[in-house]
């Protein structure tokens, strides 16, 4: 199985970073969602940039 890591096109909120993710470890997106903002606010928000990153260099789903 040859598994590549990219937006989500069906599990998309803002970008689809995070549906992309859950959807690459087949874990509810809705966890990555919040995992994401806890960890936000416990960094300052640094992981805001990498969202941002993640959002420029990932591939769309086809």
């Amino acid at each position: 199985m040859n598994k590549k890591l990219r937006l989500s096109a069906n599990n998309k909120i803002i970008a689809g970073v995070c549906g992309g993710i859950g959807e690459y470890f087949s874990v509810d997106p809705t966890l990555v969602r919040i995992a994401v903002v806890l960890l936000g606010l416990v960094f300052n928000f640094s992981l805001v940039i990498i969202y941002i990153v993640c959002w420029a260099i990932m591939p769309t789903s086809e």
